[in-house]
């Protein structure tokens, strides 16, 4: 028998943390109840799942009664396909928290296991759901950090800021001279190629997203059309995405979407996605047929936006780590 002694059968979250997680929560389910948002959970499991490309699910398989011959399962990377068909089933607006899983994360601000809060408001767009956002996480930061007032930048505007140019319009030698000059690392490839979302990606995870939220919540809004995602698009010179992010210090910590209810256009969007999953030679995943039935059948004008709940402990607690507030994370799962 191997009498392990190494100590890693401890939390590595202190237990002051795990008690401000609790106590979190608690807020959480409060600021939801006070304006009527129904609390619902929805399965872990799914037959269907995400096919953007950037992200990766972990599956499993189940053999017994219904299937006799066994069935593949994914761990969903987010509960959203399930609540939008809640929503067209006429839920009205509802939360949930729950865990998600995506294979291939873990770091500083990643595990391959953790905690989501997502919530849908019918009859909101994104503007709105940014004031709610905000409402929500100061009142949950409020007790243990001091907050400047929130800002909130457009896309452009946040490059032009902090990257000095126009992400609309720039072409791939401007972003390049800017990764250039920031020292920068770029895959030879990368120069050759004049594909500008790949190039805005890399200025914004490195130049940009850095310097966002600087002791203060900092909301990005009006994203390209080739980051709508499951957003409206918004008619224009350029087309923008109906999104936002939420950054604190520098930590993205939600993602928000005025819905995309066009059951037609998503099912265009996710096979663009499967075809750049197989171009790639990653896993082609079914389509969620059932979350397009629900599209079809029709979904309320409504906008939704996911929470990473562990960044959210991680900056309440000043902690510096993903692992310093979960109990267990991936290493001592």
């Amino acid at each position: 028998m191997n009498h392990n002694t190494s100590g890693d059968w401890q939390p590595t979250a202190a237990l002051e943390v795990l008690k401000l997680r609790a106590r979190l929560l608690e807020r959480i389910r409060a600021f939801f109840s006070e304006r009527g948002v129904l609390e619902v959970e929805t399965p872990i499991l799914s037959a269907a799942t995400v096919t953007d490309p950037m992200l990766a699910s972990l599956t499993t398989r189940y053999t017994g009664p219904r299937f006799p011959r066994g069935q593949a399962f994914y761990l969903h990377t987010s509960p959203e396909f399930p609540m939008k068909r809640l929503l067209a089933a006429g839920s009205g607006s509802i939360y949930q928290i729950c865990k998600v899983f995506r294979n291939g994360e873990a770091g500083r601000l990643h595990n391959p296991e953790f905690t989501m809060l997502e919530w849908y408001r019918v009859g909101f767009d994104h503007h709105r759901l940014m004031d709610e956002t905000d409402e929500l996480v100061t009142r949950l930061l409020a007790p243990t950090m001091s907050l400047d007032a929130p800002e909130r930048l457009s896309y452009r505007e946040a490059f032009q800021r902090h990257a000095g140019l126009d992400p609309h319009t720039a072409s791939a030698g401007d972003f390049a001279a800017v990764a250039k000059a920031r020292n920068i690392g770029v895959a030879p490839e990368l120069l050759t190629q004049n594909d500008l979302a790949v190039w805005r990606d890399l200025l914004l995870t490195h130049v940009v997203e850095p310097m966002l939220g600087q002791g203060r919540l900092t909301f990005i809004y009006d994203y390209p059309a080739s980051q709508a995602s499951l957003a409206r698009i918004q008619p224009g010179d350029p087309p923008l995405a109906a999104r936002f992010e939420l950054y604190l210090n520098g930590i993205e910590l939600a993602n928000g979407f005025h819905e995309l209810a066009d059951a037609d256009e998503q099912r265009a969007r996710f096979e663009r996605q499967l075809h750049t999953r197989a171009a790639d030679s990653q896993p082609v995943v079914p389509l969620d047929e059932r979350l397009l039935a629900a599209l079809a059948h029709g979904l309320p004008d409504c906008a939704g936006v996911a929470l990473g709940l562990d960044r959210m402990v991680m900056l309440a607690a000043g902690a510096r780590t993903i692992a310093e507030v979960l109990a267990f994370p991936v290493d001592r799962a």
